[in-house]
């Protein structure tokens, strides 16, 4: 059973959510996705301005009238929401913290696929895989989707393994899909995985940085703890070459990542937790939406 305070939880969700994806989410997510092809509709008389091509000569013959068959854009698709529950992703400086916000991004993405009629299913890791929810549609399975990601338990193993949640897709996702990837890709030796996956789905990575991993308060001596490994160090946040050098570290930290996006042609979408998401993920649906037009 969920305590009042998680039930209270899930539906201020929700209501945000819902009111987004009415608003602003569902036209821009379902132009930015197009279904796996056309099915068969209908057999129809021929009227003036149809395809001759669509003429069902079996029918035609049949009736002595000409009667073509009509197919329909297959719109259903499968879409797995992969998301990363690592430790890093509890450090937050602002009034999220980015597991948080991870959270938020995949139920408003849960949602808009549902208002499509997609299957949706989801996948939880850290160095392990932690939950599987398989992709099915409808309310009370979104519901569960997002019950899933904001309270799931303190994960025992804290240490992130992309390659590791990638394979277990790869393993449990036989269909193409497509397949949003939520993390701070704070990990190693993953690119050779991700770049198997987005020959198979239509892989979408989602980068979210908090603000303070490019730049250090100016507040004297602190003790910085890596959340997945315990190591800690102190440094002197007073000294300018300290906070420069900081910086420069984390802006080539993204640059690689986008760099490495880019090589694999995959269309990537980055958060900053101190920002709106529902911005981000609009202005890249119309950018998407674009590529496909032309």
């Amino acid at each position: 059973m969920l305590s009042k305070d998680l039930l209270k939880k899930v539906r201020q969700i929700q209501i945000r959510t819902s009111h987004q994806v009415t608003e602003v989410m569902a036209g821009e997510y379902k132009s930015a996705f197009k279904g796996r092809g056309m099915e068969f509709d209908e057999v129809r008389e021929y009227q003036p301005g149809d395809d001759v091509r669509s003429i069902d000569w079996n029918v035609t013959a049949r009736t002595g009238k000409p009667y073509i068959k009509r197919f329909v854009e297959e719109r259903e698709l499968t879409v797995m929401l992969v998301v990363d529950a690592s430790s890093s992703g509890s450090f937050g400086s602002t009034t999220k913290s980015k597991n948080e916000v991870a959270a938020e991004i995949a139920a408003l993405l849960a949602y808009s696929a549902i208002r499509s009629n997609d299957r949706v299913g989801l996948i939880v890791f850290t160095d392990q895989i932690e939950k599987y929810v398989p992709p099915k549609k409808g309310r009370s399975h979104v519901m569960r989707v997002i019950r899933e990601i904001l309270f799931l338990e303190e994960p025992e193993h804290g240490k992130t393994d992309i390659t590791a949640a990638l394979e277990y897709l790869q393993k449990v996702c036989t269909r193409r899909s497509v397949v949003f990837l939520i993390s701070d890709f704070i990990c190693e030796d993953y690119s050779q995985a991700l770049l198997l996956a987005s020959k198979k789905h239509d892989l979408i990575p989602v980068s979210i940085a908090d603000p303070r991993e490019l730049k250090l308060p100016d507040i004297g001596i602190i003790d910085l703890m890596d959340a997945e490994t315990g190591e800690r160090i102190l440094i002197d946040t007073s000294d300018n070459k300290v906070r420069r050098t900081f910086k420069v570290l984390g802006l080539k930290r993204q640059e690689n990542l986008k760099k490495q996006f880019r090589q694999m042609n995959a269309n990537s979408i980055s958060i900053e937790t101190d920002k709106s998401y529902v911005d981000s993920l609009v202005k890249f649906f119309k950018m998407r939406e674009k590529r496909l037009a032309i």
